[in-house]
């Protein structure tokens, strides 16, 4: 079995377990005679990226990962 395929399948395996929690949660509450809203998602914040490049003059003092210093050779 690959990774995304092991990926895929703890996922399924979460989605079920919350799902299954929501309708014990909500039997619970039945049973108690408590009426009670489902919980609301909590919106996602997105960032947008554009497309337009950098500002090279952001890196003007950072070294490229892994490659070192610009000014620099490798050992």
């Amino acid at each position: 079995m690959s990774l995304q395929d092991d990926l895929a399948a703890v996922k399924g395996c979460l989605e079920d377990l919350v799902r299954t929690v929501g309708q014990l949660e909500r039997s619970i509450a039945a049973e108690k005679g408590v009426t009670s809203e489902p919980p609301q998602r909590r919106p996602e914040n997105l960032v947008t990226i554009p497309d337009t490049p950098y500002d090279s003059g952001l890196w003007t003092d950072s070294d490229d990962e892994g490659l070192g210093a610009r000014d620099r050779h490798a050992p």
